[in-house]
């Protein structure tokens, strides 16, 4: 087999009939530093069109299920003339694909996706050009459909394949390229299925789970008891009755290989190691005063308008509340894997990872290759949301193989992935607000305080343990993010401050919507307070302070598809101890980007304290539809993870380690909890398309929170909403009263 690290673009370009080689490699950034993510210029680096009239794409972001795939191919499909059935993505691949960079922060459509436009854009005029040689005819005269060059009057065309196929364009993206009119289009919009469900509803797909190679060996690493102990002994005896199985110690890290995997599994069970004790301690319980009282590390004003203190202090009605988000996990249903196979020709790897040239060159930094002799290739793993184990497994992959030098499969286990993988960070939310005498919103103060490091890439479990330094490649410190901790309506007196924590044991990474749900947890529930206070109906005091048309045409779509009936909250309705109600909730996701409203009708249990969603509606306007099907997949998984988040999920430690490490200590949503969801998409053609696979998730917490205080008339300020802290709400209520 060739050797895998050394397979080109090139190679696969020669395949499929086209050769395409424009990418770079950014070889002017210091070699400590990943590479950071820039679109190359060349069309050739986005699309070739092969000699049979087929189009590949290529782009280093990944579709981690989000279907942006399927978009892309939509998107260059409607600006170049071909029909959508002819076209593939690579995606992923640091030697085929270029560094379009990583998947996150909803930036496929915003920005992949706007890449790919404008080079097919840039390549549809191109080829009417060379139609325009070809025909002895004006460009303008000409169009294409079909796959052709043809004049707009009617007659004879030219295939796109015989222009252009199998060469390249030579051509640098113009930003300024004309593109088509969203009046006119015919394949963006529509809700094309994706042609990747096939073979993951058949069991066919091939997940970074299921991918194997010649001779490869299945690896575990056995992880301390622990946070930051060392590993002292090893007795590899214990394990001598599994047969054909190596063990790997370097310093503190320890693997086990096997060229079977339940006797890898078995090896990682049984093999006996003693460890020294834990420097760390965690906070075991009260986390929302610990963070509250542990020292400032940063503090940062991102919004001072007016004077907020004073215009509180004198304000007709002061309230106050502070909310609480805990750390949270990844917890992907199939814990984290990776395969690799280093050798002297090359290091190949194969990973879930959300970006496959920030791990190409943190593997090359760690472990001294050049990074010309790294090729990560991306492969669908099961669960991502953000920075998970991915990275992990790759470099603990890497380091097995490197050791015996074969191809390694390593597969976290559950408490692996539990209690190692990089978490969503815990902050505490500090609001204070004022009215005046009409009950208009006069002041606001907000304040987050949280952990914002240590990062995950600064601490890589496997090279650390190993004794091998891994530097610094992302900031640590700082503050968590105020965006959408102010509030989107108008209030003359408004102040933001972020306070960061000096340090925490634990490693964090982005997960969904980082901050964003927690902020937006206590703004709308804020909001909610206050128009409480001000005895008005929570939509109507929303739109007082809106003015913009698309706010107001989500809340309104949100409100009439839940039958809302105007009336101030708390109104309970309810029999036999069950309470209901109602609550709502708005976001403009980081104050720019998507319209989101949420309206909730929920049914709390008063003897036990359970929430019972029973049904969710959604008003969403990210701009322009690509895919309305993938968007409301998209829009429907924010909501019921987001409700999963809300009701379940908490982190918990005992004195140094996670306590929480399977689905028993750390639950999820069940399929019977899931409510009844109905979405809105507003599709708005003359505008830009904004990413979705964040946004509907921020204003799910304040919504569910907002309807048990109206069917309760108690507030919830801490997540999760578990029946325990529930009744605990009810008690302490009872005996404010």
């Amino acid at each position: 087999m060739k050797n895998p690290a050394a397979f080109s673009r090139r190679d696969l370009l020669r395949s499929g009939g086209a050769l395409i080689v424009s990418f770079a490699f950014r070889a002017d950034l210091p070699a400590q530093a990943p590479a950071q993510a820039t679109a190359p210029a060349d069309v050739d680096s986005f699309l070739a069109i092969h000699t049979d009239g087929r189009v590949t794409l290529f782009t280093s972001r990944v579709d981690v299920g989000t279907g942006i795939q399927m978009a892309y191919q939509q998107i260059a499909a409607e600006e170049l003339g071909i029909p959508i059935e002819r076209f593939s993505v690579v995606e992923g691949d640091t030697a085929v694909s270029p560094d379009h960079g990583g998947t996150g922060g909803s930036s496929g459509i915003p920005r992949g996706g706007a890449d790919i436009r404008r080079a097919a854009a840039t390549a549809r005029h191109a080829l009417l050009e060379m139609g325009a040689k070809q025909l002895n005819r004006p460009a303008s005269e000409l169009a294409i459909a079909g796959a052709e060059v043809r004049p707009v009057a009617g007659g004879s065309g030219v295939p796109i394949a015989r222009l252009i196929g199998g060469k390249r364009f030579s051509l640098k993206v113009d930003p300024n390229a004309p593109l088509k009119n969203p009046a006119d289009y015919t394949v963006v919009g529509k809700p094309i299925l994706r042609t990747d469900l096939p073979t993951k509803a058949t069991g066919r797909h091939v997940f970074v789970q299921d991918f194997t190679l010649p001779g490869m060996l299945h690896g575990r690493v056995i992880r301390p008891p622990a946070v930051g102990a060392r590993l002292l002994t090893v007795d590899a005896a214990s394990i001598r009755a599994i047969p054909e199985v190596r063990v790997v110690r370097i310093q503190s890290f320890l693997g086990v290989v096997a060229k079977d995997e339940w006797a890898a599994i078995r090896a990682a069970r049984e093999l006996k190691a003693t460890w020294s004790e834990s420097p760390v301690s965690f906070v075991t319980a009260g986390l929302d005063t610990a963070i509250a009282a542990a020292p400032t590390g940063q503090e940062q004003t991102s919004i001072d308008r007016g004077d907020a203190p004073t215009a509180t202090h004198s304000a007709a009605k002061r309230l106050s509340a502070t909310y609480y988000w805990p750390f949270q996990g990844h917890t992907s249903l199939a814990p984290s894997c990776a395969v690799a196979n280093v050798q002297e020709s090359g290091t190949a790897i194969w990973s879930s990872t959300q970006n496959v040239f920030n791990l190409r060159s943190l593997i090359a930094q760690v472990f001294g290759i050049p990074r010309e002799k790294v090729r990560v290739t991306y492969l669908d793993g099961s669960g991502s949301y953000g920075s998970n184990g991915a990275f992990d497994a790759a470099h603990d992959a890497v380091l097995l193989s490197r050791a015996v030098g074969q191809p390694v499969r390593l597969q976290w286990m559950r408490h692996d992935e539990h209690a190692w993988d990089p978490k969503g960070p815990a902050h505490l939310l500090e609001l204070r607000g004022g009215l005046d005498q009409a009950g208009q919103l006069l002041a606001w103060e907000s304040k987050t305080s949280g952990p914002t490091g240590p990062q995950w890439t600064d601490t890589l479990l496997g090279p650390l343990a190993a004794g091998i330094p891994v530097g610094a490649t992302r900031a640590s410190g700082g503050v968590p993010t105020p965006a959408n901790l102010d509030p989107p309506y108008a209030v003359p007196h408004l102040r933001v401050i972020s306070r960061g924590l000096e340090d925490t044991p634990i490693r964090l990474s982005n997960l969904r919507a980082p901050n964003k749900i927690g902020n937006a947890f206590a703004v709308e529930s804020f909001m909610d307070e206050l128009a409480a206070a001000a005895a008005a109906d929570p939509i109507e005091f929303r739109r007082r302070g809106l003015t913009d048309p698309r706010a107001l045409a989500v809340i309104d779509r949100a409100a009439r598809m839940i039958d809302w009936q105007p009336r101030p909250s708390p109104g309970p309705r309810g029999a036999g101890g069950v309470l209901a109600g109602r609550g709502f909730a708005y976001i403009r996701y980081k104050q720019a980007e998507n319209y989101v409203a949420m309206a909730m009708e929920v049914a709390v249990a008063s003897d036990t304290g359970e929430i019972t969603v029973r049904r969710v509606a959604c008003a969403h306007d990210c701009g322009l539809i690509v895919n309305p099907d993938g968007l409301r997949n998209q829009v429907e998984g924010n909501i019921l993870h987001t409700l999963s988040r809300t009701l379940h999920e908490e982190i918990t430690f005992d004195r140094s380690r996670v306590a929480s490490v399977d689905w028993a200590s750390y639950p999820i949503l069940t399929f019977p909890e899931v409510p009844a969801v109905e979405v809105a998409l507003i599709n708005r053609p003359d505008q830009p398309s904004n990413g979705a696979g964040e946004a509907a998730s921020a204003p799910v917490a304040a919504a569910l929170a907002n309807a048990v205080f109206d069917a309760t008339g108690v507030r919830l300020r801490s997540v999760p909403f578990t029946p325990a802290r529930v009744k605990a709400a009810f008690a302490t209520a009872k005996t404010k009263a």
